[in-house]
């Protein structure tokens, strides 16, 4: 039977979320939990919608995991309890305090976590406040010295919405595209509420490359305190290749807040879409 797991964590003791012999992961923590809570021997193998980096944060992360029917049903014991609410209860009695699953649900035919994810969307929180980060938000929030202009890096960060190959701001992997679909990227300054006076991004994507969030903020934060123009960005996405100017900011101010998926009727079909290898349309001055 195939489980979508919701959940979130906090990214500051992880070094990310895949497994790495001799880390502390997300995946390896959730990994132990369930083959303990299901007594499974090796423990099932889990899918996630987005690999985070090691320090990156997650409220809204989406996993699937494929476990034996019996397993599942045996879970409950004597509680009474669904299968899938005896399972997200004992859960929480294993998993350390720093990650949480808040939902457990049978997944719908043709369901795949990564594959199937229309979109994904982050938030990166910085504050500009002489005084620096408040104390309460220091893990979650980036410190800027400088005073940003925050209708600058706005208006910076929309002229990069589109189809394109990002290249200039991920880190290569062999074998990966760099071609990314970004469906919205802005900038606001919270007026109210817990994050009264920070800036906050919010960042859509299919999916992103390697670094592209925190390269995307970093060029943004050039141009909001003034050492590039509001056209910089652009010009860097143009060229194609990585700039020294764009700085790959701090992990810990960057969230992982939600992942949308279409209509169960259309879940099978998106896996596939999303298999096929992306290219980029041409743009004004490369061929």
């Amino acid at each position: 039977m195939r489980l979508r797991l919701d959940l979130g964590y906090d990214g500051a003791g992880f070094a990310g979320w895949a497994e790495q012999p001799g880390l502390r992961t997300v995946q390896g923590e959730l990994t132990r939990a369930l083959g303990r809570v299901l007594r499974l021997d090796p423990p099932p193998r889990l899918t996630v919608a987005g690999r985070t980096d090691a320090g990156v944060h997650a409220r809204g992360q989406v996993a699937h995991v494929d476990v034996p029917a019996e397993a599942l049903a045996a879970a409950p014991g004597r509680s009474g309890s669904t299968p899938q609410a005896a399972l997200l209860r004992r859960l929480a009695g294993v998993l350390p305090p720093d990650v949480r699953v808040h939902a457990v649900q049978e997944a719908p035919a043709g369901f795949d976590a990564r594959f199937s994810a229309l979109r994904r969307r982050y938030a990166y929180r910085v504050s500009d406040h002489p005084a620096g980060v408040p104390p309460l938000r220091r893990h979650d929030v980036l410190g800027h010295r400088r005073p940003l202009d925050v209708a600058a890096m706005d208006a910076a960060a929309r002229a990069l919405v589109g189809l394109h190959d990002f290249a200039a701001y991920c880190k290569p992997r062999e074998g990966a595209t760099t071609v990314r679909a970004l469906l919205g990227y802005s900038w606001r300054r919270e007026e109210d509420g817990p994050d009264a006076g920070l800036l906050v991004a919010d960042v859509r994507a299919d999916a992103f490359c390697h670094s592209m969030v925190r390269a995307l903020v970093g060029a943004a934060l050039a141009v909001g305190d003034g050492r590039r123009g509001a056209d910089w960005p652009a010009q860097v996405l143009l060229r194609g290749v990585r700039d020294p100017g764009v700085a790959v900011v701090a992990p810990h101010g960057l969230c992982l807040e939600e992942v949308s998926y279409p209509p169960d009727a259309e879940l099978a079909a998106r896996a596939r879409e999303a298999r096929a290898v992306r290219s980029a349309p041409p743009s004004p001055g490369r061929p």
